[in-house]
C-alpha cells in the first residue's frame, strides 16, 4: 500500500496481503502454502526467503551441501587418524573445529541460502515441529541429505583410495565407547538434538538472532564432536553417519543414531511449544 498526497481516498492496490506476524512484517504469502515459514532452517538467518521457491532445487542443494560435507569429513578424518595422524588428544578437538566452521560457511553460502542449510533431517524434522518448515518436506529433505551423505562418502573413497576403508579411518564412522551401551547413546543424541532445537526456536524469533544462527550452529556443533566424539560419537545427525556406517559395513548401532536425533528433535519442538519459545503457527 502506498500514501499519495492526493486529497482523494487512499485505494489500496491489488496484490498480496501483508500480515503482521509476531516477529515483524510477513512476505507475501509463500507458494508453498501457510506452513512454509519465512524461514527453514539454520540457514534461514542470512535471509528472509530461505527455504521458499521450487521443492527440487532447494532438496538439490541439500543433497550437494550434504555430499560435500561428508566429502570433507572423510578427508579430515583420513588426515587425523591415517597415515601421519596428528595428536591423538586433539582430533575430536580439531576435527570438531573443521565441521562447525564448514557448517557455518556452507549455512551461509548460495546454496545454503536456496535451501535453508539444513543438512540434517533431524533439523529438518526439528523446523516442522517449530513451524517454520513444510511438513510435506521433510522426507524429500531427508532423502536428498541421506544420498548425498552416502555419495559423499563414496566421492572420498574415489579420491583417497583404499585407506579410507581400512581401519582406523573406516569411512569416517562415528564409534561410542565401548562402555557405553545402545540406551546411553540414544540419550546422548536426544539430548543434544533437543537442546539444539530449544537453541534455534529462540534464534529463529528474532531477525538479530537469525544473523547469528550459522555461527552458533557451527559453534555448537564443534562442541558437540569435541566433548562427546570420544564418548557417544558425537554425531548428532543422521546423514553424518548414514554414509559412513553403510560403507563401512558398521551398521550396528546406525538406528540409534538415526532415531536419537530424531527423538531428540521432536522433544525439543515439544519443549519449546511448553515454555513459550514456539512461534505460533500461522
Amino acid at each position: 500500500m502506498t500514501l499519495t498526497p492526493a486529497p482523494e481516498p487512499v485505494v489500496p492496490r491489488p496484490g498480496p496481503e501483508v500480515r503482521p506476524t509476531a516477529i515483524g512484517p510477513r512476505s507475501p504469502e509463500s507458494p508453498h502454502g501457510p506452513d512454509a515459514g519465512p524461514g527453514a532452517g539454520p540457514g534461514a538467518g542470512p535471509g528472509p526467503d530461505a527455504g521458499r521457491g521450487p521443492l527440487l532445487p532447494r532438496a538439490v542443494c541439500e543433497a550437494a551441501l550434504t555430499a560435500l560435507l561428508l566429502f570433507l569429513i572423510v578427508t579430515a578424518v583420513r588426515w587425523l587418524v591415517g597415515p601421519d595422524p596428528g595428536a591423538a588428544a586433539a582430533r575430536p578437538a580439531v576435527l570438531g573445529a573443521v565441521v562447525g566452521t564448514l557448517l557455518a560457511l556452507f549455512m551461509m553460502s548460495p546454496p545454503g541460502r536456496c535451501s535453508g542449510g539444513h543438512l540434517n533431517p533431524a533439523v529438518s524434522l526439528a523446523l516442522w515441529r517449530l513451524g517454520v518448515f513444510p511438513g510435506r518436506e521433510v522426507v524429500p529433505y531427508a532423502v536428498a541429505q541421506l544420498a548425498g551423505s552416502l555419495f559423499g562418502v563414496w566421492c572420498a573413497g574415489l579420491v583417497w583410495g583404499p585407506v579410507t576403508a581400512r581401519p582406523p579411518v573406516r569411512h569416517a564412522s562415528v564409534r561410542a565407547d565401548p562402555a557405553w551401551g545402545d540406551a546411553a547413546v540414544l540419550a546422548a543424541e536426544a539430548g543434544v538434538l533437543a537442546g539444539s532445537t530449544l537453541m534455534l526456536a529462540v534464534l529463529l524469533a528474532s531477525p538479530g538472532g537469525r544473523r547469528v544462527l550459522p555461527y552458533a550452529v557451527g559453534l555448537t556443533t564443534a562442541l558437540v564432536i569435541g566433548v562427546l566424539g570420544p564418548l557417544s560419537g558425537g554425531s548428532a545427525n543422521p546423514a553424518r553417519q548414514f554414509g559412513p556406517a553403510l560403507l563401512a559395513g558398521d551398521t550396528g548401532r546406525l538406528w540409534v543414531y538415526v532415531l536419537g536425533p530424531a527423538l531428540g528433535a521432536v522433544l525439543g519442538a515439544w519443549l519449546a511449544g511448553r515454555t513459550g519459545l514456539r512461534r505460533p503457527a500461522r
